[in-house]
C-alpha cells in the first residue's frame, strides 16, 4: 500500500439516514446488522469503483494522448478492433448511453479513424469499423498499454491481477441480473 490514508466510506442513503436519526439506537437484531454489514459493503465497493474508473480515465487520456486520441476515442475503437459492431452494440458492451457512443462515432468518421457500413442485419443502424488509419493510432497506444499492463501485474501479483479482473466481471453480471430483475413485471 502506498502512503495514502485508508479512510471508511460513509454510508449511503437510508442506512445513513437511519443510523443518523435523532435518538436512533443500534438494535442487535441480527438481520438489522447483516443489512447495514452489506450495505458498508456496497458503499465501499461502489466507491472503490467509482475511484477506479476516475483512475482509469486519467491513465487512458494519458496513454491515447501521443496516438492523437482521447480515452472516450480509444475505448469505441477497441470495441470495434475484432469485428463492426452498431453503436447501440458498442454502447452496451462499453456500459454507455447510445447517445455518447454516438457522439464519440461520429468525430471518429469524420477524422478518417473509422468508417459506417451496411448492417445485413439492421438497415438502419449502420456497422461501425476502424479505419486503416484508426488501427495505427491504437497500434501506436500498445506498448505503453503494454507497460501499465506489465506494471499493475507485478504490483499486485498475476493471480491477484486475474482475481480482481475475474471479481469485477462477477459483479458486474451480478448487477446486471439484479437490475433485470427490477426491470421485468
Amino acid at each position: 500500500m502506498t502512503g495514502r490514508t485508508r479512510h471508511a466510506a460513509p454510508a449511503t442513503g437510508a442506512a445513513r439516514d437511519a443510523d443518523s436519526a435523532p435518538g436512533a439506537t443500534r438494535d442487535a437484531d441480527p438481520a438489522a446488522e447483516d443489512t447495514r454489514a452489506a450495505q458498508e459493503l456496497l458503499s465501499r465497493t461502489a466507491l472503490g469503483v467509482f475511484r477506479l474508473n476516475g483512475q482509469f480515465l486519467a491513465v487512458s487520456e494519458e496513454l491515447a494522448r501521443p496516438a492523437g486520441l482521447t480515452a472516450a476515442r480509444w475505448q469505441v475503437l477497441g470495441a470495434v478492433l475484432r469485428e463492426p459492431l452498431p453503436v447501440a452494440g458498442i454502447a452496451r458492451v462499453m456500459g454507455i448511453t447510445r447517445q455518447s457512443v454516438q457522439r464519440v462515432a461520429d468525430l471518429l468518421v469524420r477524422d478518417g479513424l473509422a468508417a459506417y457500413a451496411p448492417n445485413p442485419a439492421h438497415r438502419r443502424a449502420k456497422l461501425l469499423a476502424p479505419t486503416d488509419a484508426g488501427r495505427a493510432a491504437v497500434a501506436r497506444i500498445r506498448p505503453g498499454h503494454a507497460d501499465l499492463a506489465r506494471r499493475l501485474r507485478d504490483a499486485i501479483g498475476p493471480e491477484r491481477f486475474a482475481q480482481t479482473a475475474q471479481a469485477l466481471e462477477e459483479l458486474s453480471a451480478a448487477l446486471a441480473a439484479l437490475e433485470a430483475a427490477v426491470t421485468e413485471p
